[in-house]
């Protein structure tokens, strides 16, 4: 069948980029009863969304988890490296570069914002020019650059620790609720990606952790996510309930 060759994008070219530099995940599940945050969200006029809800929550339970702030560096020696905080990352869709083109917008360390600061970074990541974010500028810049140059600069990232974390960060977060679809794998260049799902009738939400497993082991990964889920019913519902209008309580 005769078809056709079709350029590649600057933003697919970006995302073949991210993909070569993933290492391979083993992910975890656990089925969360989160009622008593869903009915605290339910209390704001203008609530954060799930981003950074769950962003600042995982930063949290990091802060007493080392392995979750910990790279695997395979060169000039395999070892691991330990950064003092976490450095979370999301992905937005920003339409106004090319339909559906997906970026990597940095929050870094979420357990230091107001969930309420977080929504204004991420609205800004996804409103604001993209010549306006260095960060943005910088990977639109690199991704510019011919394959040997751009294959050479990503290996050097991955294996300078401190710089793995500036640019790949600790950890990510995604979903795809908001178009009715769960994702139920996924690959990073960094140690751990977290994915979620809807929240259901019963209060309860699956939300996925994969993870390095180089690092550690699933004891390690099961026992964030209990974590997680006591977090997020009582630091991050205890926020939310302190920003609650009088009226709704």
């Amino acid at each position: 069948m005769r078809g056709a060759a079709k350029p590649i994008s600057l933003a697919r070219r970006f995302i073949i980029d991210f993909m070569h530099a993933s290492v391979p995940h083993v992910a975890i599940k656990r089925t969360m009863n989160l009622e008593r945050l869903v009915k605290a969200r339910a209390l704001q006029d203008n609530g954060p969304g799930w981003l950074p809800i769950i962003v600042k929550a995982f930063c949290i339970v990091a802060r007493r988890e080392p392995w979750l702030r910990t790279f695997y560096i395979a060169w000039p020696w395999p070892h691991f490296y330990e950064v003092p905080k976490s450095v979370a990352m999301i992905a937005i869709v920003r339409d106004d570069f090319e339909r559906d083109a997906t970026f990597i917008l940095r929050i870094g360390a979420a357990d230091e914002y107001s969930l309420t600061d977080l929504e204004a970074i991420i609205q800004r990541g996804s409103n604001l020019p993209l010549e306006d974010q260095p960060s943005m500028k910088r990977l639109l810049r690199l991704t510019r650059l011919p394959l040997p140059l751009r294959r050479l600069i990503w290996t050097v990232g991955l294996n300078i620790g401190r710089q793995r974390a500036n640019y790949f960060g600790t950890f990510g977060v995604t979903s795809l609720v908001a178009l009715g679809s769960e994702t139920v794998a996924a690959r990073t260049p960094g140690p751990a990606f977290i994915t979620y799902g809807f929240v259901r009738s019963d209060y309860t939400m699956e939300l996925l952790l994969h993870w390095d497993h180089r690092i550690y082991d699933g004891v390690l990964a099961a026992r964030a996510l209990r974590d997680l889920e006591d977090v997020l019913n009582t630091v991050i519902a205890e926020e939310l309930l302190a920003g609650a209008s009088p009226n709704s309580q």
